[in-house]
């Protein structure tokens, strides 16, 4: 079996470098996997998934819907280079350089970008969903928490807190992520966390004299005083029945 799995892996490589010869300039595409140094390169339409690039040098290279996904660009030098339209999908960038990168339409879906530097980087249609340690500046408040909704939706409500903490931090006085995040926490069974975010929530309603916030959030906090009879372990919390359309309840605090 390991022996197939070799010899598997062997022709689906081999496969994906010829195909990365086709897309791009083959000259520098051997210059980058031999050195990581790829200055000014033309790699447009090059597949490169896994790729270890960690620490290369790709300034102002042309990586036009390249195929990067889940490589290893942490550290990298990317800055001025061209990724529109390129497939970045779990890749870590983590410490890279991307100041003045062209990355309109480019899939960052689940990318890590701790300490990714972004100044004046062109980001016109990026998707950055479920990427983690997505930097304030990139984005919008209002977009940190449709993202914390969309990944709440689907089930991932620690990665949803990650979002609402960071539209909080971002817009301190955002009342929708605070009563999002405690949503959250209740469904993660912290009572305590959920309570105190859902009070916030309805203070801040309060002061910006929104009557669908204060009847939700007043209406959150009756179902958290309301004694929780079954074991944690039994199942979900009942927020669903109490709400019905999650998505839809919390979409209506977005400000846009």
């Amino acid at each position: 079996m390991k022996n197939l799995i070799f010899i598997a892996t062997t022709f689906i490589t081999t496969i994906s470098l010829t195909n990365i010869a086709q897309a791009a300039n083959q000259e520098h595409i051997r210059q980058l996997l031999a050195t990581k140094q790829c200055q000014n390169c033309d790699l447009s339409g090059a597949g490169l998934v896994m790729a270890d690039l960690s620490g290369g040098n790709l300034s102002g290279a042309n990586l036009a819907g390249a195929n990067l996904s889940r490589a290893n660009l942490a550290g990298a030098d990317l800055r001025g280079a061209n990724l529109s339209g390129a497939g970045l999908f779990g890749v870590n960038l983590s410490e890279a350089k991307l100041g003045g990168a062209n990355l309109a339409g480019a899939d960052l879906r689940g990318t890590f970008l701790s300490n990714a530097e972004f100044t004046g980087a062109y980001l016109q249609g990026t998707n950055f969903q479920g990427a983690v340690g997505i930097p304030l500046q990139i984005a919008s408040p209002d977009e940190f928490y449709a993202w914390g909704v969309a990944e709440a939706q689907k089930g991932n409500q620690q990665q949803a807190i990650n979002y609402f903490n960071q539209a909080i931090a971002a817009k301190p006085e955002y009342a929708g992520a605070y009563l999002a995040r405690g949503v959250a926490r209740y469904q993660l069974f912290d009572r305590q966390g959920a309570a105190q975010d859902a009070q916030i929530a309805e203070k801040l309603f309060t002061s910006q004299d929104n009557a669908t916030g204060i009847q939700t959030s007043q209406a959150f906090i009756k179902e958290l005083q309301t004694p929780y009879t079954e074991k944690v372990s039994a199942g979900r919390p009942s927020f669903f029945d109490f709400l019905g359309s999650l998505g839809s309840v919390l979409l209506q605090f977005l400000s846009f």
